[in-house]
């Protein structure tokens, strides 16, 4: 019987390794929902509303940069720095995944990863990812078009830096 219990064990644990937490249709639509909400809130600058509808988004679909990405935003403008520090690496890790699963790979996901490394202030793994766009995406208009000039540019922009930790 112990022998079963544990080969059942370990069974489940082969099957169930790297696996995520499944995400239904319902929970991407009720997500979809609190976003759309938290968007109203944004422009109605009610940070701290638009804050928990997000997070409530995130903890449903937590694959989502975007979600991740204006969780952090709205973190960042209620002055909460680690909330927002925490919400924007979710928001790189999501971003990351999303190229490695997408079919072609898509450069737009590196592009966010460049934008949200430079918003987490660090500037080394922006260059990195953006080197490995240029490299792996050379055709690509939007890797083209963005030079380190646009990088430094964005990086000193007013509404840049009020987002940026």
């Amino acid at each position: 019987m112990k022998h079963l219990l544990a080969l059942l064990s370990l069974v489940t644990l082969l099957c169930c390794t790297g696996c995520g937490p499944k995400i239904t249709p319902i929970q991407r639509k009720e997500a979809a929902n609190l976003v759309s909400e938290a968007q109203f809130s944004l422009t109605l600058r009610d940070w701290t509303r638009a804050e928990e509808l997000l997070r409530k988004a995130t903890e449903l679909c937590p694959d989502n940069a975007e979600y991740w990405l204006n969780l952090g935003m709205a973190r960042r403008r209620l002055e909460n720095l680690s909330g927002a520090r925490k919400a924007y690496e979710s928001a790189a890790k999501a971003y990351g995944a999303s190229y490695k699963a997408s079919q072609p790979k898509d450069p737009q996901f590196l592009m966010q990863q460049v934008y949200v490394y430079s918003l987490l202030g660090q500037p080394k793994d922006a260059q990195k990812i953006l080197k490995q766009a240029r490299a792996d995406h050379a055709e690509a208009l939007a890797v083209r078009n963005f030079s380190d000039q646009s990088l430094e540019r964005m990086i000193n922009d007013p509404g840049f830096k009020a987002l940026a930790l």
